[in-house]
């Protein structure tokens, strides 16, 4: 039987600085997201505050205690499972990027820190760099998170398929000039670890950067399943697992691959 998702990607604009704002508009987000009866919603990258570096100190959620308290009782009063974009997580050795999973009963079944720091926005001063994969499962779906900057590093997406990942959920906040970079990365990745790729940006402005947009979801040969425009909206895919052996089995590159032969 063919295990499938619906995924509802959330594509919206955030206000700068202002995490209690946020929270407020992810909620009334996800009423709208459940229009569309899916089993998972997604949201983009530091959703709670944007790009405000200088106050992360005052703003960040310590441990996402009020993220989580938050989108647990969303996920668990609507059943929905929820890659919650990410977030700014203050702990005591420092302030990540983090992204939480939530499954339909609320629980954290992962929290993946961003492990590629983006220096042209001076991430490396003031995040803490994450170190470890996170390979889940929705509704018995394997999937894996990596955040915006991540998508550049193609070892480290094949790191997450290495481990079992068919689904790739990218929440980010991609900004122009580099929209072409955005979707041909996100296609690239779909096609050379063949499994399904969910980009989730964010829109709107942010001192003097804007943000792209063009979430989209990609097939295990990359084809664009959907893609959103350059404003806040809801993008919907069925998402069908059996599409991924079906194009691991036609070109068998996890068979072929020569691990021995390729350098650190």
């Amino acid at each position: 039987m063919d295990a499938q998702l619906r995924i509802a990607v959330v594509q919206m604009d955030i206000a700068f600085g202002a995490p209690r704002t946020n929270r407020d508009k992810v909620a009334r987000w996800m009423e709208r997201a459940l229009q569309h009866d899916p089993d998972v919603v997604v949201f983009p990258e530091l959703w709670d505050t944007a790009y405000d570096l200088d106050r992360l100190e005052q703003i960040a959620d310590w441990e996402g205690e009020e993220t989580q308290a938050l989108l647990s009782a969303l996920a668990r009063e609507a059943g929905v499972a929820i890659v919650a974009g990410s977030i700014a997580e203050k702990r005591s050795e420092g302030i990540y990027n983090t992204s939480f999973v939530f499954s339909k009963s609320g629980e954290v079944i992962a929290a993946y820190r961003k492990a590629h720091l983006f220096r042209l926005m001076d991430e490396h001063r003031y995040f803490q760099a994450g170190d470890s994969c996170a390979v889940y499962r929705i509704d018995d779906v394997p999937c894996a998170t990596v955040i915006c900057y991540d998508l550049r590093f193609p070892e480290w997406v094949r790191t997450a398929a290495l481990a079992g990942a068919q689904v790739l959920f990218v929440p980010a906040q991609w900004p122009h000039p580099r929209l072409h970079h955005w979707r041909q990365l996100l296609i690239a990745r779909a096609i050379e670890n063949q499994l399904y790729v969910v980009g989730c940006n964010r829109v709107g402005t942010a001192k003097g950067a804007s943000f792209c947009g063009h979430s989209m979801v990609v097939d295990p040969w990359g084809e664009i399943v959907c893609e959103a425009m350059q404003r806040e909206e809801i993008l919907v895919a069925d998402v069908h697992l059996d599409r991924v052996a079906q194009v691991r089995k036609t070109i068998p590159i996890y068979a072929d691959r020569r691990p021995d032969l390729y350098a650190r």
